[in-house]
């Protein structure tokens, strides 16, 4: 007789009771993406013949420091992850030998109708995103951009051990940054090329609510939910194995939406972050609609539902993205002049001093700043207003262009 699950939806449960934390609701649910794939691994896939989609994640948090609680919100997913039976986890710092030794310690094989097939499956959680990944590196870089395409094999040849070969490897990334930190490592060449595209970014800057101590947060049961919880990803982890297909209504939604993405929306591709990571959207889908479809059944089948709701948090998540590049390839001068845009914009308005007192660090010349205002004068961004003996920089609205200042 078949487990009966705790939750109808594994996903909603676990994102309903984590979110009694201060973090935003949309963090915890790529938290909890993220730890569903975890436990999925190689194990299940979609077959497209030429290539296979698995349903594992480059996922980064993307937050200014101490704001919203992105590392304790990663911990949190982790520790469910960590209790379930069999799962592997990388090194804390990745190095080309540490992923070698955790690969080889988590190789191992499933069986699917009669066949073993192997895998190489490892998680990685860091509250510090450079500690996973050094983008300096391009083989690197290109090591981890072939490795969540799913390659079957992967070879590294080293002076000291000649070719290390690892036998269908799997990663499944959760990681924590911040913006400034984006802005200093990743420049143009990286955002352009193809590993940030198959990154997920979720930006937050405000928490979603205020609480002092979330312990008392909590339901009274919170003990008995979080056990439900961790034997409902177990069961998971124990029961999904093979293919995922796609309903007959999922197929022809599928079909539909492929067909308008490519030949619509690429008109309004206009940064090159969007358009990277628009080229692959597809595939950022279908990983997303395994998991949801796994976080509510253990039957493989993709419905069209699936495929609608994962479109839609993807369109959720995609609304931080320009805040997350919004620093990227520009000078120190356009950041600061951007940090004051935003208070102008939060404020409503600003007196001249004011803005001095902000920019001072960056415009230690005067007639620097001014050019720095008047460039947001000139981009329609605020206006000059003369009150008695103040300045005032007012704000007039959010123009169209996708940037802000230019660097």
């Amino acid at each position: 007789m078949p487990v009966k699950r705790h939750f109808p939806s594994w996903l909603e449960a676990y994102v309903n009771f984590a979110a009694h934390t201060e973090a935003p609701r949309l963090m915890h649910f790529w938290a909890g993406v993220w730890a569903l794939a975890g436990v999925l691994r190689k194990r299940v896939w979609m077959d497209q013949v030429a290539f296979r989609w698995v349903p594992n994640f480059f996922i980064v948090f993307v937050a200014p420091p101490g704001v919203v609680s992105k590392s304790t919100t990663a911990g949190f997913a982790e520790s469910f992850l960590r209790n379930v039976p069999g799962i592997k986890f990388g090194p804390d710092i990745v190095t080309w030998q540490s992923l070698i030794t955790s690969f080889a310690a988590s190789c191992e094989t499933f069986e699917y109708n009669g066949e073993h097939y192997p895998m190489s499956p490892i998680n990685l959680c860091a509250s510090e995103f450079g500690c996973l990944i050094d983008l300096k590196n391009k083989d690197m870089v290109n090591m981890f951009i072939d490795l969540w395409d799913g390659r079957k094999a992967l070879v590294k040849n080293t002076k000291n051990s000649g070719n290390d070969l690892v036998d269908s490897p799997w990663v499944n990334m959760l990681a924590c940054t911040t913006p400034n930190w984006i802005a200093d490592n990743m420049h143009a060449g990286i955002v352009g090329g193809g590993f940030t595209a198959r990154c997920i970014f979720i930006y937050a800057d405000t928490k979603e609510r205020l609480i002092a101590y979330p312990k008392y947060n909590f339901p009274e049961q919170h003990d008995n939910t979080i056990l439900q919880l961790q034997q409902d990803l177990e069961h998971i982890a124990i029961t999904l194995c093979g293919e995922y297909e796609l309903s007959k209504d999922a197929r022809t939604w599928g079909e539909r939406w492929y067909e308008q993405h490519w030949k619509v929306v690429p008109n309004n591709w206009r940064e090159e972050w969007l358009s990277v990571y628009m080229a692959r959207k597809q595939t950022h889908l279908h990983k997303l609609a395994m998991v949801l479809a796994a976080s509510q059944r253990d039957e493989l089948l993709i419905t069209e539902p699936d495929l609608k709701l994962a479109n839609v948090l993807l369109e959720s998540t995609e609304k931080g993205y320009a805040k997350v590049f919004a620093h990227v390839g520009k000078t120190t001068e356009a950041v600061e002049a951007d940090k004051l845009l935003d208070y102008i914009k939060s404020m409503g308005e600003a007196t001249y001093s004011k803005a001095f007192r902000i920019l001072h660090n960056a415009f230690p010349k005067a007639r620097d700043l001014e050019g720095a205002i008047t460039g947001l004068i000139r981009a329609g961004w605020v206006n000059l207003e003369q009150r008695g003996s103040d300045m005032y920089l007012v704000y007039t609205g959010d123009n169209d262009a996708a940037g802000k200042t230019d660097s």
